[in-house]
């Protein structure tokens, strides 16, 4: 008993003594008297369960890591900020959360233990943003740098990386090219820049390791756009996507960055007990729209009207469809055409983990997307990654690798077959396409000279592609503020496309001559980079100096080969190239690209107040003659953070930021084909003769594309308002084209600069504000909004140039020269235009009229809201700008859209109801004038997200860390005044990009 009590005493006296030293905020979260409660051994030994909640300022912290001192056992905070933990009462609890003060709590007996998480990073100016070859503070930056994370792109039913960006980022332009999956979309950072089409493609780096930006080749349905490059990354993967737009950000990329740079940077390791996690979903797919065209009874009253005001009697040759084909019959053209539900499945894996030194993080997925068309064509893709970091204790050494691999395999029509067109062009009453045995309907449609329009249907492509990006980061302190850096990278994709044309898909009357046939290509891509840097960082009284001197050293290669084969004995042996009869077109390419270049940078600030930032590159490349390969290129770019001053912290308190930031450089471009300075030649069909293919030009030399920035940046009430407004202008001058040629000389163009040059102007705006945050209510808003200008500013002499009757100095790049539309004709009944020359007819003289295709002004509405366990994020995407819709020729034989039927009326906006050749010209002129031209403005809701965290009393029973339950929307609504099928491709109404997608899923950390 004596012994006892004498322990019970020291026992008492050690916590009284503990109570005194422990911090007031640790002291604060002992229940009343738990510091003089009696333990005896054995309840300091015994487990139980401790529970509580994590805050922060805010309010609740989901995924803080609480973490057994000493032990690899812990958990994670779920939404709502709970945890849950078996623990004995001699254990301490460390709360750890990136950007946080981690801390240490002993249990000492209690059973519930709210904590309050201190964070390191007070304000959205602390956040670390990657500017390429170096990182900076976002409040100290003095460039434009847009940036997303995964938080907002995650779980979107897209293929590659760059469709999650459209309508989040101020300045970048996304527009899909169609609804196929893997096709290449159109990606424009601040506006048009060059002349040249591939010439305004932005530089894609993944992990410090450039990608070559331009569509991959294909013979297949993708043909039209090509292949996205970036199709075999994975969303799920990524952690952030940074796009750097002005001079200061990406002059240090020397010629790489005259069109902007997108920096992806993959999902790495973190320093806690190993944790898995797994998400799948799964979805479907439809068109979102469709044009109200004529049924069969408009169709046929339309077309009875038009041979009654021709005076032309119907016959078999002229009339088939109201003589020949059934009145009664009708059928949705669009509905047949891509009327299906194109499915969607995605699953993800990870396993992240690691200790103080050394981190890792592996992934893996799968996704298998349909397509709305008629037939089984898929698209499926597989991914992984393995990312490894590793830091030697005492700091001097650490070494970064990331390897990311993706295989997919697009399975599509080969080609033939036009899969929107012609559901815009049968009449509703046509002959079905196939036969009841499945086989195409070939009498019906031969009977009146017409092929099938599924002709082809059983054609077949598969393309094939494997794209590794591998990288890998070494750091070594030499001492104290000088460190030495290299990346080595390597990237090595190929695809390979195999195309089978079986006899069947053609008419009988044409199978024997065709036969079966096959087409193979093959492209391949390879590259490597070595960048060796020196970092240096000085303080020097109140002065800041951090420098950067490094070196580039890439070398790509690419090669091309296809061939046709022929006369197969049988449809199971298409493809297979030993088992054709003859082997025709043989091609092949091979091309080599090396690119050298010197790089610095000087970042200066005094008493973080007043920042410079200088960069210059030297560039060379091998794709200019001799004389022309190096060039310099350099910016400087500046930042006043004038809420640092005394005066605005006594005057303007409610002004938590302010900055002006400012910069000028210029940027260069040698985005051209390889070894165009130099004469080509190929050999003659004969024995011994070579012939030329392209003229030598060792004088052209780089684009060059001046920019200029002013920003203003002001964050108010403790930052929970920020606003971004930003102005540009950036000129392209010395234009890179293929400059055409007469006729006369043997060569369609050679290579050269025009005098031509290319300014973008605009304004950015960005704002993010916290527009509530009350206990468990959370709700967070962002806006960004883009007001782009582009202009020819000038081409000397353009009048005598091959572009004349295709740009206009003073108006932008994407435009159309139209004809001056009159009305209607009081005489014939029909369109008239306007014959400016009066020289009796029309051509592009008389195209007076410039009609802008751009966008006025595009952006995004984001918001996110959660309130505990229950989260809600939507995305609304905006477009000002103009389109056109045609299908208003009523009287043709192809069905057109239903207004036409406001022909039949005596006064009527449409011409005369008619089939003769005199309307079929009228009407084709008058698409050439603004007749057609709609406001093709749009808003979008481009996605939708609801999901809901199981609450963590629930999750300790079954033994998970966390598990969401998820519904996502893509493309939902559209509101538009567009007559067309879809706003985002305005150009002719007949065509559609993003479908509308529904997915549900479920997300388990373990």
């Amino acid at each position: 008993m004596k012994n006892n009590l004498e322990y019970r005493g020291v026992i008492r006296l050690c916590l009284l003594y503990i109570c005194f030293l422990v911090p007031p905020p640790y002291f604060a979260h002992f229940p009343h008297g738990h510091c003089f409660k009696d333990f005896t051994i054995l309840e300091y030994q015994q487990q139980h369960q401790i529970l509580g909640t994590i805050t922060d300022s805010y309010g609740p912290m989901s995924g803080v890591h609480i973490q057994i001192k000493g032990s690899n056992t812990g958990t994670f905070s779920n939404q709502q900020g709970e945890y849950s933990l078996t623990v004995n009462n001699k254990d301490t609890l460390i709360f750890s959360y990136l950007g946080y003060h981690s801390r240490e709590l002993p249990i000492l007996g209690r059973t519930t233990l709210d904590v309050q998480m201190q964070s390191e990073i007070t304000k959205l100016q602390e956040v670390e943003v990657n500017a390429g070859y170096y990182t900076v503070k976002e409040k100290e930056r003095t460039g434009s740098i847009a940036r997303v994370t995964t938080k907002e792109i995650e779980l979107q039913p897209v293929v590659s990386p760059l469709e999650a960006l459209q309508g989040r980022m101020a300045g970048v332009e996304m527009v899909p090219n169609g609804n196929l999956p893997g096709m290449a979309s159109t990606i424009r950072i601040r506006g048009t820049n060059s002349l040249r089409s591939e010439g305004n493609l932005p530089l894609y780096i993944v992990d410090g390791v450039p990608i070559n930006a331009a569509p991959v080749e294909s013979n297949s349905l993708l043909g039209a756009t090509g292949i996205d490059p970036l199709n075999t990354i994975d969303l799920n993967s990524i952690e952030s996507i940074e796009v750097l737009k002005d001079a200061d950000a990406t002059a240090i990329y020397g010629s790489r960055g005259a069109n902007g740079i997108i920096l992806i940077t993959t999902k790495k390791g973190t320093g806690r007990k190993t944790t898995m996690a797994a998400r799948a979903y799964s979805g479907m797919s439809v068109v979102p729209n469709s044009l109200e065209l004529l049924n069969t009874q408009q169709y046929i009253q339309i077309r009875k009207k038009a041979f009654e005001n021709d005076g032309v009697e119907p016959n078999l040759s002229n009339a088939y469809d109201l003589l020949l084909w059934d009145q009664n019959r009708y059928t949705d053209w669009q509905e047949f055409y891509f009327g299906g539900t194109a499915t969607i499945t995605n699953v993800d894996v990870s396993a992240t983990g690691g200790n103080e030194n050394t981190s890792f993080r592996m992934g893996g997925s799968y996704q298998k997307q349909g397509t709305v068309y008629r037939g089984d064509h898929d698209y499926n893709k597989v991914t992984a990654s393995v990312n490894l970091n590793h830091t030697t204790k005492n700091k001097k050494l650490s070494m970064d690798l990331s390897v990311n691999y993706g295989a997919d395999t697009n399975n599509l029509l080969a080609g033939g077959v036009n899969l929107t067109s012609f559901a815009f062009f049968l009449p509703p009453n046509a002959p079905a396409i196939f036969n009841g045995d499945g086989s195409l309907n070939w009498d019906e449609w031969e009977e009146i000279g017409w092929n099938n329009p599924f002709e082809g249907y059983y054609n077949h492509s598969r393309t094939q592609a494997n794209n590794l990006v591998s990288n890998m980061g070494l750091r070594y302190e030499l001492f104290k503020g000088l460190s030495f850096r290299t990346n080595l990278g390597y990237t090595h994709y190929q695809s390979t496309e195999s195309i089978k044309k079986p006899k069947r898909s053609y008419s009988p009357t044409t199978r024997e001559s065709i036969g079966h046939s096959s087409a193979y290509l093959q492209s391949i891509r390879k590259s490597w980079i070595i960048e060796p840097q020196f970092n240096y960082t000085l303080q020097w009284g109140k002065v800041n100096i951090n420098s950067i001197v490094g070196s580039t050293f890439q070398q790509s290669t690419g090669a091309m080969m296809g061939i046709q084969g022929e006369g197969y004995a049988s449809e199971s042996l298409i493809g297979n190239l030993n088992a054709a009869s003859d082997l025709l077109y043989p091609t092949s390419q091979n091309s080599v690209y090396r690119y050298s270049a010197l790089y610095a940078r000087l970042g200066l600030d005094w008493e973080k107040r007043f920042f410079l930032n200088l960069t210059g590159r030297r560039d060379g490349s091998s794709r200019f003659g001799p004389n022309k390969q190096f060039a310099n290129f350099g910016a400087i770019g500046g930042a006043w953070l004038f809420s640092e001053e005394p005066v605005m912290k006594d005057f303007l308190s409610f002004l938590s930021f302010g900055k002006l930031r400012g910069s000028y450089g210029t940027a260069g471009n040698d985005q051209i084909g390889d070894y165009g300075y130099l004469d080509a030649y190929e050999a003659t069909p004969g024995p011994g003769g070579l012939y030329p293919t392209q003229l030598a030009n060792p004088d052209y030399s780089w684009e060059i594309n001046k920019k200029l920035e002013a920003a203003m940046e002001l964050g108010f009430y403790d930052d929970r308002i920020h606003l971004w407004l930003s102005w540009y202008r950036n000129r392209s001058s010395n234009q890179l084209v293929g400059y055409v040629l007469p006729d006369m000389t043997g060569f369609s163009s050679v290579q050269a600069n025009l005098p031509a040059t290319v300014q973008n102007t605009g304004w950015e705006l960005d704002l993010a504000t916290q527009l509530f945050r009350r206990g468990h209510l959370k709700w967070k808003a962002t806006l960004n909004l883009s007001l782009p200008r582009n202009r020819l500013v000038s081409y000397p002499d353009i009048e005598q140039s091959p572009y004349a009757n295709t740009y206009r100095v003073g108006h932008p790049l994407n435009i159309s020269l139209l004809y001056e539309y009159n009305g209607i004709d009081p005489e014939t009944g029909l369109y008239s235009i306007s014959d400016i020359n009066d020289d009796g007819r029309y051509s592009y003289e008389d195209q007076v009229v410039v009609q802008d295709w751009g966008r006025e002004l595009f952006g995004g509405i984001n918001n996110a809201l959660q309130y505990k366990g229950l989260s809600l994020q939507f995305l609304w995407q905006y477009v000002k700008q103009e389109g056109k819709v045609s299908l208003f020729r009523a009287g043709d034989l192809s069905t057109q859209l239903a207004l036409v039927m406001d022909a039949l009326e005596a006064e009527s906006s449409y011409q005369q109801v008619s089939q003769s050749s005199a309307a079929g010209t009228a009407y084709i002129n008058a698409l050439n004038t603004r007749l057609p031209v709609q406001d093709a403005s749009f808003l979008r809701l481009k996605t939708l997200s609801i999901a809901y965290d199981l609450p963590s009393k629930v999750l300790g029973n079954i033994g998970l860390d966390a598990c969401r339950l998820f519904v996502n929307g893509y493309n939902l609504i559209t509101v538009s005044p567009y007559g067309g099928m879809d706003p985002e491709m305005p150009l002719g109404g007949t065509t559609f990009s993003g479908l509308r997608t529904i997915s549900c899923g479920l997300q388990l950390n373990f």
